[in-house]
């Protein structure tokens, strides 16, 4: 997401950078150049318009232009503004003081409704919470089938019911048995809609009445562009909605939806959907967020997505495996798919700081196949290969790669680096890294 507007924002303010003293003429220049990457993500008029005059009435201040260092503090003007366009800050989602606390879920047909209240299941699961699912859509039947098969893939009970005319009816029954078995969650998938079909909206605002839930919450596809704030707003007048779920943002490089819908509407964005994996949902953070299109990385989100997904024990069994030398192929298959629950490499980048801006082309999906490489490899390792890479001769190696499906230079390739890397775990167990990386730079 953002990979366009990224790139051309950056440039703009990377050609302030390059000079000295700051004039007028330069600061429009450099606003000239982002209002088009704005415009061009499909970023809203009137949204670009207001940003703009924001960050050109600061950045012309003589605090600013006197400044030693004018292009950094229009750097932190353009970040401030920007996070207030997408919300000043992140929403978390309301409680209910009586559990369970009831969330919906609406919005259009295709939106990812189903998959998102299976994805925000498994958040709420990891976070400590009892949740319970609800297939509220008998409209369509696979949408409870799918619902059910969610579920079971992410341990998380679904209620269902066939033949119940009323879907009020269901999900009130769904709720009693909430109450009965101590739930902390209900979320109810409702069944996709249009916001001009005034026979579905009224049994959403019956739902309502009669639910009473902490959070009414649309989800929109992001791909949608400025579609998806005209839907917002015309589901907002007709439906009480306390936030928004943004789907499909990893299909959007140009992430104008993100940057209008809030602004326009008032309606908080609370989750953003980064995958298709059930894992891919996040909290909403503008100001991660806005720093992540200004290429500083976002390093909170990665803290806390490598401790969500890295487990603490193996990680200091690990520990002590490199302190003594035996770090092995089992270990460093262990740490594949650590690292790969995390998602995407090309994902994980853009939470570095200074990374978001090296070219994209670098991290185009050929990492994803080379990793599903390396672990076919040693996959196809025995037990005792994987443990003592030193018996790798030839033949084996040769086994190996028909195994896998690879070649044996495939094979030879993985050893070798795999070599290296155990040697420098020995340098580092001895004590004698720091030497040798003195010894470079004599």
């Amino acid at each position: 997401m953002f990979e366009i507007l990224t790139e051309k924002i950056g440039k703009a303010l990377k050609s302030l950078s390059n000079k000295g003293k700051l004039s007028e003429k330069d600061i429009d220049e450099a606003l000239r150049e982002i209002r088009i990457s704005l415009l061009e993500a499909d970023v809203n008029f009137n949204v670009v318009k207001n940003f703009l005059t924001e960050i050109k009435e600061k950045a012309l201040s003589d605090k600013v232009l006197e400044s030693l260092t004018p292009a950094q503090q229009i750097v932190k003007i353009v970040n401030n503004q920007l996070t207030l366009v997408l919300g000043k800050q992140s929403s978390q989602l309301n409680t209910s003081t009586k559990p369970p606390s009831i969330v919906m879920l609406i919005g259009l047909q295709g939106s990812g409704k189903t998959t998102t209240a299976a994805k925000l299941a498994l958040h709420l699961k990891h976070s400590g919470q009892r949740v319970l699912l609800v297939a509220a859509d008998n409209r369509r039947p696979a949408a409870v089938e799918q619902l059910i098969t969610l579920g079971k893939q992410i341990d998380v009970p679904v209620y269902s019911e066939q033949n119940v005319l009323l879907t009020e009816v269901l999900c009130q029954n769904a709720l009693r048995k909430a109450r009965e078995m101590a739930y902390s969650y209900v979320i109810i998938d409702t069944q996709g809609r249009l916001h001009i079909d005034e026979e579905l909206m009224t049994e959403l605002s019956r739902m309502g009445e009669t639910l009473q839930p902490v959070e009414t919450l649309l989800v929109v596809d992001a791909m949608t562009g400025q579609d998806a704030v005209k839907i917002a707003g015309e589901f907002n007048s007709k439906i009480n909605l306390t936030g928004l779920i943004l789907t499909k943002t990893d299909g959007d490089a140009r992430g104008g939806a993100a940057l209008s819908i809030t602004y326009i509407t008032g309606i908080p964005i609370k989750f953003i959907g980064t995958g298709e994996k059930l894992n891919a949902l996040e909290r909403f953070y503008p100001d991660r967020l806005a720093s992540r299109i200004l290429g500083m990385g976002d390093v909170l989100t990665l803290i806390e997505k490598t401790e969500k997904n890295f487990d603490q024990e193996k990680a200091k069994k690990l520990e002590k495996k490199l302190k003594k030398a035996t770090f092995d192929f089992e270990d460093f298959l262990d740490q594949l798919a650590q690292i790969k629950k995390m998602g995407p490499l090309s994902q994980l980048i853009e939470l570095v700081p200074g990374f978001s801006k090296l070219p994209a082309q670098m991290f185009d999906g050929t990492e994803e196949k080379q990793f599903k490489k390396v672990e076919a490899i040693i996959l196809s390792m025995t037990s005792e290969e994987r443990h003592n890479p030193d018996i790798l001769n030839g033949s084996r190696r040769s086994r190996i790669a028909r195994g896998s499906g690879t070649t044996p230079r495939d094979v030879n390739q993985l050893v070798n680096q795999f070599s290296q890397l155990q040697k420098i775990s020995k340098m580092v167990a001895k004590g004698r890294m720091l030497g040798n990386l003195k010894g470079l730079f004599r």
